[in-house]
């Protein structure tokens, strides 16, 4: 992640660049290699902030404190560097512990059991955001921003890999793809294998597997799900490492290129991973229209969370696209099949075993994103599920073989899918004062203020200049309150009972042929709109036609109210999630700016540019004049450096200078061919991938103030829709299955 702009070599340096050259000076000063240095600097620092943060001070000099810590934090933002960074965590954990500090000792004092009760349990979910607050600065203040490590120049001395495609229930159409681009891998020819799990045991993967010349491996059972397919696997291979990939990630030509040298530097380095990145657009994306606009709800993890975790020797095996060493694989008993994130836990045990891993933030691969909010949810069931399991099984705070910085690392995971309960507290939160009277606050509204307000500022300033080229402000409320009805229950079970629940599988490559609002997905929502639409109306009622109010109860009116306006904001936005839109592509296009050439049937030869592409299919742009005929079927040339790639097609669309090919009658040397061209350009994941413009908190707010609006219009809409269709007979409602893993 880069935090310094560089000012060109014709202009001064400006007061920020300036600064932040002051601050690198300073971080790198050998001064802080004397050790009593060291150690008085950090108990004088330990000892002034606890001073700040508990210092009691009436709300005209809190209010003048906090003002005055905003405005430095305004000021840093614009200040490049990493010592910026980290003053900007030290001012947020300031405020947020100033604010936690007050919130325990100044308003607790509740009259009755209902103020207690529901006081209570919104402090509780303050303390869980607090505490992963805490836990992400010190994930994600300092990236290890790790580079390739360079081969040997013999290729002969390169290791020996196999390449590992687990599938269940996937469509062959989708596994082909990832067959194609492996067998495209630069890697000696004798040094690696492909092979095809199939725990499916069908008929068309064996026959496709021999066509290809790949290992086609299967098994008497299912016992275990993945984990258990691949450590089935592993007992009939004999590779140095093992690389494994969903049968829906489709890798580079020069992935092995790129990750075996950290391995062949670190002989104690067990696992490297690499991004997981999708060409479709997940359901947030396609629902929401956000696709390449807003980074995804994945990104944030492994554009810097992966990133923060690799310098506390903490990265995490995420199931796909990651390469192991196969010895320290087979001594910690192969993939993990005690909980249902067998791949993070398998991570674990090699860190508890002594080995070493790391995380490449270079994309290598790209995969399907699941294509309805129902499968979504599922899949982060699953998650949610796996790491409540590992949390009473092999909690990482316990036990030997960790160091500190990995067990924060890993408890960090833990506790981000406990958001479930938190996340609902303060969607409802401010419903107990506005329609029952309830004070959950036993404090004034200008002290409220006073403490929140810089809470929240700093920590939304901070996190958008820490988190800002992987997640926008305001959104990962929105990701939460999705999920977080349907991954409560299931976290809460696996926490008392990991036993229960099993392996669902993700589907991936199915297309949505009709536009439809998802009524089951969205009834949580739904009922959470209509609760805080009435305490919302409740407290306007209350505030113009009390007569009896004083100027402090309406201010507090005025909070709870504004509270409750951002979460309906959020809520119609979860609304707008559930609405899914079409996707009749069972092959989603990639787009792709490169130099081509169409062969016509008469000879003539047209330069051209492809626009996009896909399993299958070529976008190309023709020149001003030319005319192509549609259904005629031609050659498609495509270029990589100096070699040239001829393709059999016929058009299948043609307006304009727009034209789209569809390949014809492939065989399977070609279509390794075309994946060499295209899916396995070793740059073609990294062009797009986090370069959506940076966090702008008050355009991100904007944003999802539009989509919440078009949410809440929604839901009218279908409303109408469903009665119109109800007069006519011509009802019929979707029926989703969520795949709980019950």
């Amino acid at each position: 992640m880069s935090t310094t702009e560089v000012p060109s070599a014709d202009r001064p340096p400006s007061w920020a660049h300036r600064l932040a050259g002051l601050g690198d000076r300073m971080l790198a000063s050998r001064g802080w290699d004397h050790p009593v240095l060291r150690y008085a600097a950090i108990a004088f620092a330990a000892v002034l902030f606890i001073t700040v943060v508990t210092v009691p001070l009436d709300v005209t000099m809190q209010a003048i404190f906090a003002g005055t810590c905003v405005v430095l934090a305004l000021v840093l933002r614009k200040v490049p560097g990493r010592l910026a960074i980290l003053t900007m965590i030290i001012l947020s954990l300031i405020a947020s512990l100033r604010y936690m500090y007050w919130r325990l000792t100044s308003t607790l004092g509740f009259e009755t059991f209902l103020d207690a009760f529901f006081g209570f349990a919104l402090l509780i979910a303050e303390l869980y955001a607090l505490i992963t607050l805490l836990l992400g600065y010190f994930q994600t203040a300092w990236p290890l921003q790790r580079r390739p490590e360079p081969l040997p120049a013999d290729p002969q001395t390169w290791p020996s890999v196999d390449i590992l495609i687990p599938t269940y229930n996937e469509p062959l159409s989708v596994v082909k793809q990832t067959v194609y681009n492996a067998l495209a891998i630069d890697w000696p020819a004798d040094k690696f294998k492909v092979f095809v799990l199939d725990d499916g045991r069908r008929p068309e993967f064996r026959e496709f597997c021999e066509m290809m010349g790949v290992g086609y491996v299967t098994r008497d059972n299912n016992f275990h799900a993945k984990a258990g397919n691949i450590n089935s696997a592993l007992k009939l291979m004999e590779g140095e490492f093992v690389a494994i990939f969903d049968c829906d990630h489709i890798p580079t030509r020069s992935f092995l290129q790129v990750s075996i040298g950290w391995f062949l530097r670190d002989p104690k380095l067990a696992m490297l991973q690499t991004p997981h990145v999708f060409f479709s657009p997940d359901p947030f994306e396609k629902n929401l229209g956000t696709f390449r606009t807003t980074p995804n709800e994945g990104e944030l993890f492994y554009g810097l969370i992966q990133d923060g975790n690799d310098l506390w020797n903490a990265t995490f095996f995420c199931g796909s696209c990651a390469v192991l060493r196969r010895a320290p694989l087979l001594e910690v008993g192969g993939i993990a099949v005690e909980t249902v994130t067998e791949d993070a836990h398998t991570a674990l045990k090699m860190n508890r075993a002594g080995y070493n891993t790391a995380y490449l933030a270079i994309p290598q691969a790209a995969g399907l994103a699941t294509e309805s909010l129902s499968g979504h949810i599922g899949q982060r069931i699953r998650w949610a599920r796996g790491m409540a399991q590992i949390c009473r099984v092999d909690n990482p705070l316990f036990g030997p073989g960790l160091k500190l910085g990995q067990r924060l690392c890993y408890l960090n995971a833990m506790l981000h899918f406990f958001y479930g309960l938190p996340r609902l507290i303060f969607l409802t939160a401010p419903l107990a004062f506005l329609l029952f009277d309830i004070q959950i606050f036993e404090a004034s509204a200008l002290m409220i203020t006073a403490y929140a307000m810089p809470h929240i500022l700093h920590a939304t300033m901070t996190n958008s200049r820490v988190q800002g080229q992987f997640r926008h402000s305001f959104w990962n409320e929105v990701y939460e309150s999705v999920l977080a009805w349907y991954i409560l229950r299931p976290v809460l079970v696996a926490f008392i009972n990991p036993k229960l629940g099993k392996f669902n599988v993700t589907a991936k490559g199915g297309v949505i042929e009709k536009a439809y609002f998802d009524w089951v997905m969205a009834r949580p929502y739904l009922i959470l709109l209509l609760l805080n639409l009435a305490g919302f109306i409740a407290g306007v009622m209350h505030l113009v036609f009390s007569a009896e109010g004083t100027s402090g109860l309406a201010f507090t009116m005025l909070i709870n109210l504004f509270w409750t306006f951002y979460n309906m904001l959020i809520i119609c936005a979860c609304v707008a999630a559930a609405s899914e839109t079409r996707q009749v592509r069972d092959n989603p296009r990639v787009p792709l700016d490169l130099p081509a050439a169409l062969h016509l049937p008469g000879g003539q030869t047209i330069a051209c540019d492809m626009t996009d592409f896909s399993q299958g299919g070529i976008g190309i742009q023709l020149p001003e004049g030319a005319v192509v005929n549609l259904h005629e079927q031609v050659r498609v040339s495509l270029f990589r450096n100096r070699a040239e790639s001829v393709f059999p097609a016929d058009v299948v669309f043609a307006r304009g200078n727009r034209v789209g090919l569809q390949l014809r009658d492939l065989t399977p040397a070609q279509q390794v061919e075309f994946a060499q061209m295209t899916f396995a350009r070793a740059d073609i994941w990294t062009r797009e991938w986090g370069k959506t413009q940076r966090d702008a908190p008050l355009n991100a707010l904007g944003t999802v103030f539009r989509t919440g609006a078009r949410g809440f219009g929604l839901v009218f809409v279908h409303l109408w829709s469903m009665v119109d269709s109800w007069r006519k007979g011509e009802l019929k409602v979707v029926k989703t299955k969520l795949d709980t893993g019950d």
